[in-house]
């Protein structure tokens, strides 16, 4: 009885969950081989290391189902392993919160001083910050990107400084990802604290922005951007995402096939009980 209680349950809410995802219009699109001019495609890292030549790529795609917005705009990167261990560690949160008074960074290192002057923000995640950027045009006009409030609130309010100032930062002869405006302080730095939320799995994506218009079937898609973020060196993957949301969030077929799974064998499970029990019966 108890497992067709849960077989009736689960199996229910497995296919609403699911419907939810399917709800879902996504649009993936790879763009770091492309966007490598021809002559360059057998040394891929030189090119990306080469300030002398042009970053700016254009790609294009269709809308393949009604898109309501909000839109939201990911970059995934794959094979990029933010979960290492020296890596994760590479931060110092008294700094982020506090700045340069606090004298405990040298959990940054290798990134926490350059010309003996302390670097803000220090450590090898902030160096790293994801630099590419888009633009989208449809029908010879731009589509405007919000980029406000993309990261968590509780991650603005308090544990990134309102007086906080970017100081040294990039200024090493070894330049890593993305470059700080030192007039903003950190606590509006979203790009920065978006990619300061490390990922537990080497395939991740991150929030870039809203597009707040809706796109229509077959509407064409223009995406001027600049390919400057380096993954050549270490064989990543990088990808451009556009994705609805449902009630359930992203598109996300996990959950719904979970609890499919499980109701399903709980009522298999269930019936053969019933049948043991039948054909086995004591006299």
């Amino acid at each position: 009885m108890t497992f067709l209680f849960i077989g009736f349950i689960f199996i229910p809410v497995g296919l609403v969950t699911l419907r939810a995802s399917h709800s879902v219009v996504e649009i993936v699109e790879r763009y770091d081989i492309g966007c490598v001019p021809e002559p360059f495609r057998i040394n891929k890292v030189s090119y990306i290391q080469d300030d002398s030549i042009p970053k700016n790529c254009s790609l294009s795609f269709k809308v393949p189902k009604y898109m309501k917005a909000p839109i939201y705009i990911y970059y995934q990167l794959d094979n990029y392993y933010q979960n290492h261990r020296r890596y994760v560690k590479s931060r110092s949160d008294k700094q982020l919160l506090h700045g340069q008074n606090q004298h405990g960074i040298s959990s940054c290192q290798p990134v926490e001083v350059n010309n003996d002057r302390p670097i803000i923000p220090c450590g090898l995640i902030a160096w790293s910050l994801f630099n590419d950027t888009f633009t989208f045009i449809r029908n010879r006009a731009e589509l405007k990107v919000n980029r406000k409030n993309i990261a968590w609130k509780s991650d603005r309010e308090h544990k990134f400084g309102k007086n906080v100032y970017p100081f040294n930062f990039q200024n090493g002869t070894l330049i890593g990802g993305g470059k700080l405006n030192p007039r903003i302080p950190l606590s509006d730095q979203e790009d920065l604290i978006v990619w300061m939320r490390t990922s537990a799995l080497p395939s991740f994506r991150k929030l870039y922005g809203r597009i707040e218009k809706d796109l229509d079937v077959d509407d064409v898609v223009v995406v001027h951007l600049m390919n400057n973020y380096n993954t050549y060196s270490f064989g990543g993957k990088k990808k451009l995402v556009l994705s609805t949301t449902s009630w359930l969030g992203g598109k996300n077929d996990f959950l719904g096939l979970a609890y499919v799974f499980i109701g399903s064998s709980s009522v298999t499970i269930a019936v053969v009980f019933t049948l043991l029990h039948l054909l086995s019966q004591r006299h």
